[in-house]
């Protein structure tokens, strides 16, 4: 066979991932957080785009264009094909699915606008007060949490205290050297030694200064260890003892619950061993954490579901975690008209269609959500009914062929994000479960489920009755649940509960206690 050139036509299906794609992608699986910060972004970048609301009547909604569709992947072809279609406007179908939006949440005190501007000049002015008055509500920029006081730190607290308990200026000095040595639980970190040469003082001075601090609140601050922390509150309550000294350099014998030996060391006897280990479990380990702790951020959920007159379950959007830009076309269109050169018309059409595929992405990520999130509750019913004994084995594969999307897709959609029910608030992902095989043949049982069966009959033992990992197989293949010992193991080392010798030595000392 001769080698001649010549031409040749095929054709192939393929996936091609445009930028707007992979735009759409990313928006897809980034929490509301996320999505938030890069909206943020897009606002100070993007020239056309506004928050909803903004400047309403400068802004129009997004009208169909002719560009490119960037979300152009067919159905069944492997791929994420849930960005296929023209798409409608992006705050329209937001309000269809949450419903009407409430423009004036805070009325005015008086029942009317405060902009309300009557003939007496005197009213007219009294209402620019008002909004002041009340709080400056009215103030886009007014912000309530900037009111709110400053939380103490461990170290202005610890500050304040050396002020007043130590006048000569050298040691205040070494002091709040000190201080600012001491970490958020309280403990003091570094070598005195090393302190007392990089300070260019004596080492007894510092050893001094430490001994003041060591009587500060909290007590038990700026302990070097564990003991000494433990220590300073007992000398505080005047339970420091030979005995109790004996038992502090002994820790790790109460951690293992060897009383035998505790009772030998510190010669007591059972009486009065329990007692001494009843005070230090009433001992703060950690005296640091009282102070300046960092308030943890509340989980803003992104779907809604609640249960209607008729048994069955509703779900929509949550409204806030949704961002509201929109397209200001009368800005594009009298900015167009001024554009001077070629490089001014290349850079508004480059941002207009960033505009356009934004909004589109976020209005298609919207119903997404929405989808899969229905499809979902849909499955679990059953959970949000009667509990998490009811939570049915789910994958990936059976959400995504009941909502015609790819498992990919599904993914995406699952990850960073969280449902309210009246259940509490879990992450899409808590729903999907492998499945345990049941011992009589019948309904696969959830992992979930399981897990929490084996945790409800850990609790409920007896201290005389603890349960091996054996029993607990028995006993779940009694309730028609086949499932191995090293997978009961496994889920109780996964919920953080110790082996059933380690539990029965828990409650003897409990026990030993009380």
């Amino acid at each position: 066979m001769a080698l001649t050139p010549r031409l040749e036509f095929r054709q192939t299906q393929a996936l091609v991932m445009t930028p707007q794609l992979m735009q759409a992608i990313k928006l897809l699986q980034l929490s509301n957080l996320d999505l938030a910060a890069y909206v943020e972004q897009e606002l100070e970048r993007n020239p056309l785009l506004e928050r909803a609301g903004d400047n309403d009547a400068a802004a129009s909604e997004l009208e169909p264009t002719d560009a490119e569709p960037a979300f152009a992947a067919e159905e069944g072809s492997g791929g994420d094909e849930w960005m296929g279609g023209e798409l409608e406007t992006s705050r329209g179908v937001i309000e269809e699915q949450l419903g009407t939006r409430l423009d004036n949440v805070f009325p005015d005190d008086a029942g009317q606008g405060a902009g309300t501007v009557r003939q007496d000049d005197t009213v007219a002015a009294y209402s620019e007060w008002a909004s002041v008055g009340s709080g400056g509500r009215d103030d886009p920029d007014y912000n309530l949490e900037a009111f709110v006081s400053a939380e103490q730190t461990l170290a202005e607290h610890l500050a304040e205290q050396l002020a007043l308990g130590v006048s000569d200026p050298a040691r205040r000095m070494i002091g709040q050297y000190l201080i600012d040595l001491v970490d958020e639980t309280g403990y003091l970190s570094g070598d005195l030694a090393v302190i007392a040469d990089r300070l260019g003082a004596p080492l007894a001075e510092v050893e001094t200064v430490l001994e003041i601090l060591q009587t500060f609140e909290p007590a038990g601050v700026c302990a070097r260890s564990l003991t000494e922390c433990l220590a300073i509150q007992l000398r505080e309550r005047d339970r420091l003892d030979p005995a109790m000294q004996t038992m502090l350099v002994n820790l790790d014998l109460v951690a293992r619950r060897d009383y035998a030996s505790l009772r030998k060391l510190c010669a007591v006897g059972d009486e009065d061993l329990a007692d001494m280990i009843a005070e230090i479990r009433r001992l703060n380990p950690k005296p640091g954490l009282a102070f300046g702790s960092t308030s943890v951020q509340p989980i803003v959920p992104d779907v809604f579901v609640r249960q209607v007159p008729d048994g069955t379950f509703a779900v929509e959007l949550n409204s806030d975690t949704l961002p509201k830009v929109l397209l200001n076309q009368s800005y594009h269109a009298r900015v167009s008209k001024t554009a001077a050169n070629a490089q001014d018309k290349s850079y508004l059409a480059e941002q207009l269609q960033s505009a356009t595929w934004l909004i589109r992405a976020l209005d298609q990520r919207a119903r997404t959500i929405l989808k899969v999130a229905t499809e979902i509750v849909k499955q679990q019913d059953a959970f949000l009914t009667h509990g998490v004994q009811h939570l049915r084995p789910l994958n990936l594969k059976t959400v995504a062929d009941a909502i015609s999307m790819h498992e990919s897709t599904v993914s995406r959609v699952t990850a960073n994000k969280y449902m309210a029910t009246s259940r509490g608030i879990f992450e899409l992902k808590y729903f999907f479960t492998s499945a345990i095989a049941a011992a009589d043949g019948g309904e696969a049982h959830s992992a979930e489920s399981v897990r929490h069966r084996i945790k409800i009959m850990i609790d409920a033992e007896a201290p005389e009755a603890i349960l091996s990992d054996d029993m607990i197989v028995d006993k779940l293949r009694e309730s028609g649940i086949d499932i191995a010992r090293r997978t009961v193991a496994k889920y109780r080392e996964a919920m953080r509960i110790p082996s059933s010798v380690q539990r029965r030595r828990d409650k003897q000392a409990v026990a030993l206690v009380r």
